[in-house]
């Protein structure tokens, strides 16, 4: 039976068709290291799974598991790194071949697509003969399996895809309500702790979700949660934005020499995406459907649209970006373009009230402008000194002080590489010293008969503590201490014991006393050093 075309109105999404391919982190891996689909695989990062193939699953390999855990239960697991460059690379075969049947295609992310059934579905006959018709299409050109799901909007769509489902318009609200509230996270959404709390407040399902009055879910979870409530409902992500962006607001710029590698474009993008999210910003928008197009020297011309449930931040431009030129100079011989990109046109499909996007850089209430302006700043002066002559501090997980902290160069992702929340033997307790030492300053602790104090092979300290000598110079009492905290020695390369504690010293005349951090290793003449400063 054919279903009648349907438009979306002000509070109804329009009929989306996406196509999702499974696994795809680990299928596009896979492909890559030549590794057959009967082998278990996985991709990791920050060392728990991302993704992993069918085969991996029925040994019991899930997302967000460790790695040693998943290792543990498949020995002969086929470990990956995450690479969203490599993704979005064997994607553009995918999206080709899509895009040779339907016009409209969009990118939502590395295996997965949108495209608008409106007009598509009268024209193969209706919306099951263009579903048939398109995975028999994919599987042709790619050799990858697929799954297809229709209903109102990009979040029932996706839900849809996964469940190969065909909801019937107007009964999207049905289709949601006895879903998991966990639904609501997906990748790139960033609603983990939103999740988490209605779980805890017993809304387990997007149907109990929907059910809350819109002005309570308003009041008690802001912005963030009535968005989650519109898409709970199946309703449209956002309110429609009436008026049309304005033209000024498309970017367009010129290269010379062209672009003819990856790692160029990703560079160039990093200031064309800040250039063209302050463009939409002066005039109160944000983009959740950015176009991507570009000509080549030899006049061949490109373009993707890229749809993001978000509104897109410039990191997010820049990626988008960076991966279509790893889709389009990084394609199979015969299909990559045969000369350099010289113009490239960003510009802005779809948009709505710059509101729904925060972007303060300071989180201190600063303006908008004055954030624009710095950001403009840092982007020139890594023009000028490489990528890494702008670093932003991440706050990372590990049990060493400095280790902690970690340089991202500005415009990258800032994603920790290992969990904080996860149990470091040895980690220090909160608080962590004011000031840590480039340098850890060497030292000598003695206790109350003047003898050096040492660990034991239990990793206790020999005696308490009484006085620290600090660079030779004079010895100060210790008033106070804590610990040992251990630091458990790597099992393949054998170490001496080490372990940190801190103490308290009496100050000097009229001075506070003074917290310090100290560092100690091995049992028989101890090496100590102070590593930092508590205020």
């Amino acid at each position: 039976m054919t279903v009648p075309a349907q438009r979306g109105t002000a509070d109804t999404p329009a009929r989306l068709l996406v196509l999702w391919c499974p696994d795809w982190p680990a299928v596009a891996a896979a492909a890559v290291a030549g590794i057959p689909v009967t082998e278990p695989a996985a991709v990791f990062s920050a060392n728990r799974v991302v993704a992993c193939n069918a085969v991996a699953r029925r040994s019991r390999i899930r997302r967000g598991m460790r790695r040693r855990e998943a290792q543990s239960n498949c020995p002969e697991l086929v470990v990956f790194a995450a690479d969203d460059g490599r993704d979005a690379r064997l994607f553009e075969a995918v999206a080709r071949a899509v895009e040779g049947l339907v016009v409209g295609v969009e990118v939502v992310r590395p295996g997965l697509v949108a495209v608008p059934v409106d007009g598509a579905a009268p024209y193969f006959g209706g919306e099951h003969a263009l579903v048939e018709r398109l995975v028999d299409e994919v599987s042709a050109a790619t050799g990858v399996e697929c799954q297809v799901g229709i209903a109102e909007g990009l979040f029932a769509a996706t839900l849809a895809a996964r469940c190969g489902e065909f909801v019937e318009p107007g009964r999207v609200a049905d289709f949601l309500a006895p879903l998991p509230v966990t639904e609501l996270d997906q990748p790139g959404a960033e609603r983990a702790e939103l999740v988490d709390l209605l779980r805890r407040l017993g809304l387990k399902t997007l149907g109990a979700f929907a059910a809350l009055p819109e002005r309570d879910v308003a009041n008690r979870f802001g912005t963030a949660g009535l968005l989650a409530h519109r898409l709970a409902r199946g309703r449209s992500e956002r309110p429609p934005l009436r008026r049309r962006p304005p033209p000024e607001l498309t970017l367009t710029e010129e290269f010379d020499p062209v672009v003819e590698r990856v790692d160029v474009a990703a560079f160039l993008a990093k200031g064309l995406a800040t250039r063209f999210c302050a463009g939409l910003a002066t005039h109160g928008l944000a983009c959740t459907r950015l176009g991507i197009y570009a000509v080549t020297e030899a006049g061949e011309h490109l373009g993707r649209g890229w749809r993001c449930a978000e509104p897109l931040t410039p990191a997010g431009v820049a990626d988008r970006v960076r991966w279509q030129f790893e889709g389009w100079l990084r394609a199979a011989p015969g299909r990559r373009p045969t000369s350099g990109v010289v113009r490239l046109r960003l510009e802005p499909e779809e948009t709505v009230e710059g509101r729904s996007l925060q972007l303060d850089l300071w989180q201190n209430g600063g303006s908008d402008e004055d954030d624009e302006r710095a950001a403009r700043a840092f982007v020139r002066v890594q023009g000028l000194l490489g990528p890494e002559g702008v670093l932003t501090p991440l706050l990372d997980g590990g049990r060493d002080p400095a280790g902690r902290v970690r340089l991202v160069p500005w415009g990258d992702p800032r994603e920790r590489t290992n969990p904080p929340d996860a149990t470091w033997p040895g980690r220090l307790p909160a608080p962590s010293p004011a000031t840590v030492l480039d340098r850890p300053v060497p030292a000598q602790v003695f206790d109350a008969e003047g003898r050096g104090v040492g660990l034991t092979a239990r990793d206790r300290i020999t005696a308490p503590p009484h006085h620290l000598t600090i660079a030779g110079g004079p010895p100060r009492n210790v008033v106070g201490w804590a610990g040992p905290w251990p630091l458990t020695p790597d099992r393949r390369r054998p170490g001496p014991r080490r372990a940190r504690l801190q103490l308290v010293l009496a100050g000097e005349g009229d001075e506070p006393p003074e917290a310090v951090l100290v560092h100690c290793a091995g049992t028989e003449n101890p090496l100590w050093t102070v590593e930092g400063v508590y205020d």
